[in-house]
This record gives C-alpha cells, sequence and structure tokens, in this order.
C-alpha cells in the first residue's frame, strides 16, 4: 500500500484542513506513515502568521531534494496559506522545480484531482485561486483524535487588522449553513466523540451573510443538546463583537464550556487603534469583567503581540497592567513579525529587536506568575476532566482537560478511561499543567 506524510504549521483551523487531506488520501487508497523516507506523498500545509514558520517551509522543502532523486516518483505537494501570498508559489517553483504540486486554501477540495494532475506532469503543477466563494460539504476526514473533533463553522476573515495576512490568504468570511453543521456534529456523536472545537478566524460573526437568521450564540443552543456530546468549546473570539447572547450562552448552556480565548494583543488604546481592533482597552476590561461575573470560574485566554510597530515603553506597560488585572489563565505570546502585504510592515517606527526581547520576556514572566497562582487554587479539589488520552509528559500517566480548559495529567494508565469525564483530584499544579489522581 502507497504511503502519505502530512506535517502542518499554523493554526487549528489548518489542523483540520490536514484532517481532511488526510480523509481524502485515505479515499485515494493511501496509508499514512510518520516517516519522510517512506512515503510515496509528502504534504506541507503552511502557515504565513510568522516569518518563522515560512523558514521552517523552505528547509523542510530544500531537506526533499535528496530524497527525490532516490525516488523520482515522489510526489511533494505544498499547500495552505502561505501558498495565497503574492509570489511564493512560482518563487517555489524556481528554487524547488522538484516540488510537484503547490495549491492555495480555497481549492482544498480539489486535491485528488490535483494530485492526479501532477502525476501525469513533469513540471510543478500550481493551482491558487485568488479567492472563492464556495463551501464543500461532505470532504473525507480522518480525525487526529477519537474523543474530540475540531468543527469549521465559518472560513475567512473581514477585519483587516494592521498586522495580519489571514484576510488576504483565506479570503472574506462565509459562514456554512447550521444544518450543516449540526449534522456533522450528530455524526461525531454517533461515533463516539464526547467533545467538539468551533472554529472559525472570528466565531462571533458567525451567521453574517446567511439566508437564516442566527447568530453565534444561536448556533451553540443548537448544539448544546446533541446526545453524546458533553463538551463544545470554540475559537477564536474577537472582543469587539462579543455579544450579550453569547455571555448568556456561555452562562446557560450546560455543555458550552466555561472557557474563552480572546484575544487582546495590546493593552494599548493607542496601539490596539494601530492594529485596527476597532476596541479600547477599557471596553475589553469591561467584557472581561462582565464574563467573570456572568459565567463565574470561567478561564479567559488571550492572544498578546510584543512590539508592535511604534509601541512605547509607556504603551507596553498598559499591556503588563491589563494582563495584571485581568489575570489570563494563559497566553499566546508573539514578537511582533512584519508581514509584507500588511499596512504595519510599512510602518517605520519598528521597535528595536533587543527591546523586544526584553519586554517579551518581561510579559513572559509575569503571566507565568499568574498562571502558577491560577493553577494552585485548583490543589486538593475535584475537578471533572475528559480523558483524551496518553500524557505526553509522563510515562503510564493519561492526559485530559477541565472544563476550563486546564491540562490534567493522571497517575492511572488505564486506558478504559480515555473518552470518559472522570472526577479526578488535584494533588499538584505548575505554571501550565496539573497533576492529579483518579477518585
Amino acid at each position: 500500500m502507497k504511503k502519505y506524510f502530512i506535517e502542518t504549521w499554523g493554526c487549528q483551523m489548518n489542523e483540520e484542513d490536514s484532517e481532511k487531506l488526510s480523509g481524502m488520501l485515505k479515499a485515494m487508497g493511501y496509508e499514512v506513515t510518520d516517516n519522510k523516507k517512506e512515503a510515496d506523498i509528502i504534504v506541507f500545509n503552511t502557515c504565513c502568521v510568522r516569518e518563522n514558520a515560512e523558514l521552517k517551509v523552505y528547509g523542510n522543502i530544500g531537506a526533499l531534494k535528496q530524497l527525490k532523486k532516490k525516488k523520482p516518483d515522489l510526489v511533494i505537494a505544498v499547500c495552505g496559506c502561505m501558498m495565497q501570498q503574492e509570489n511564493i508559489a512560482e518563487n517555489i517553483r524556481k528554487k524547488y522545480p522538484f516540488v510537484s504540486l503547490i495549491f492555495g486554501t480555497h481549492n482544498l477540495h480539489k486535491f485528488p484531482q490535483l494530485v492526479n494532475n501532477a502525476m501525469q506532469s513533469q513540471n510543478t503543477v500550481i493551482e491558487v485561486l485568488e479567492s472563492s466563494d464556495e463551501i464543500v460539504e461532505g470532504v473525507p476526514i480522518v480525525r487526529e483524535s477519537s474523543v474530540k473533533a475540531l468543527v469549521t463553522i465559518m472560513y475567512g476573515c473581514n477585519n483587516f487588522c494592521t498586522y495580519c495576512i489571514v484576510p488576504h490568504v483565506r479570503g472574506r468570511e462565509k459562514s456554512r449553513n447550521p444544518q450543516d453543521i449540526v449534522d456533522e456534529v450528530r455524526q461525531l456523536a454517533q461515533v463516539g466523540y464526547k467533545e467538539i472545537t468551533l472554529l472559525g478566524q472570528n466565531v462571533n460573526s458567525y451567521g453574517r451573510g446567511l439566508s437564516e437568521e442566527i447568530d453565534f450564540a444561536g448556533l451553540l443552543k443548537l448544539l448544546n443538546n446533541t446526545e453524546g456530546i458533553e463538551r463544545i468549546r470554540f475559537m477564536t473570539s474577537h472582543p469587539k463583537d462579543l455579544s450579550e447572547n453569547l455571555i448568556y450562552a456561555m452562562r446557560d448552556l450546560c455543555n458550552v464550556c466555561k472557557h474563552i480565548h480572546l484575544p487582546i494583543q495590546s493593552g494599548s488604546t493607542r496601539i490596539l487603534n494601530l492594529m485596527n481592533r476597532k476596541y479600547t482597552k477599557e471596553k475589553y476590561l469591561d467584557l472581561a469583567l462582565r464574563l467573570k461575573k456572568e459565567v463565574p470560574g470561567i478561564s479567559i485566554t488571550t492572544d498578546i503581540i510584543v512590539g508592535f510597530p511604534g509601541e512605547t515603553e509607556e504603551d507596553f506597560n498598559e499591556t503588563l497592567d491589563i494582563v495584571k488585572q485581568v489575570e489570563f489563565d494563559s497566553a499566546f505570546t508573539f514578537l511582533y513579525s512584519p508581514r509584507p502585504g500588511t499596512p504595519a510592515y510599512d510602518i517605520k517606527e519598528q521597535v528595536d529587536e533587543n527591546i523586544k526581547h526584553e519586554r517579551f520576556n518581561k510579559l513572559v514572566d509575569l503571566l507565568n506568575s499568574i498562571g502558577l497562582k491560577k493553577n494552585k487554587a485548583y490543589e486538593n479539589k475535584i475537578v471533572k476532566v475528559l480523558i483524551e488520552g496518553l500524557s505526553k509528559n509522563y510515562e503510564s500517566k493519561l492526559m485530559g482537560r477541565t472544563d476550563t480548559g486546564k491540562l490534567v495529567n493522571v497517575n492511572t494508565d488505564d486506558k478504559s478511561l480515555i473518552g470518559r469525564v472522570i472526577n479526578v483530584k488535584i494533588t499538584e499544579a505548575l505554571t501550565w499543567s496539573l497533576n492529579g489522581i483518579p477518585v
């Protein structure tokens, strides 16, 4: 049997795209392998949000040159967000002529046809569509987990934050039909899935453009009573679109997890304005307080960019201040990465790299101290944990998450617990995880 290998960079939407690529390859008769040298098809699913991700892609493509010489029939495919950027596909074709196939984000469902074209061509096949309004349902999918599943509810983004390339590579917002989403979730429940994560660049704007009047809170209500689904998560939420209805849905719907990922990006209203985020520091604080009041025990996680062009020490101190006030449970922290094609790329007041790193380290130290403090509150408490599988950090232990998204390493190797929600007593709190025993 022929084999395939997929490597994925980027967000959870990229991860789900790779699950669909796996599904199509399985349907074509291929079997997965974790060894590139065994593969007959190698796929790199790329990200362009940060420069480092792009450099990794180039390094990985270059490393395949000798393998392609040994295996002339090897199909090397490069796809994803990075391919949607101007000139990238042509540059790869010229620099790495041994690449068989290059395609973008809008025609992923045509992958089998594109592979067939590449197998019959002596040259690199390139098909990158600038945009598409089409949403294709029923694409085969092989999911990474048998317990939790990613479910995309919408594609694209309309926000055009000045640092972000996503609207340029993923296109404008398109919402899936709610019945298609309901049907997919029901099918997942029927085969044993216990948790779903609803995906979109901005799930809070779900429903716009649909003929049916429905918002994101309404979709959560439709999904909440799906028999067999015990937990519903979602990401990502844009603060400017966080509605009262969504807050009430999180409060009232029993299966919606008490966790929200709400990117702040900066604590400075001045910088937020330069980022085109369309909210202020005060507005974000008001949302955080409202969430904590209406949804007791909620965990709030976030994204923060350090060193956005023009960021002063005062601006950075505003970010530290909001971190202290909100007390985020955790955060994805990034050094600003200039992205060609975005307005921020052309701002002259770039922050010195040494200053960026100093600020970054200071922020991470603060987040670590708050994270440990928040986790310490779990010690000696009994919490419900959905067991997802074997622990990646400890031998002979299982791992899972609380309703609030906390990673818990559970001191048991009883695999029959995988896929079940069990009571766990937390015995030790670490900065980014918890240890516990079943009770």
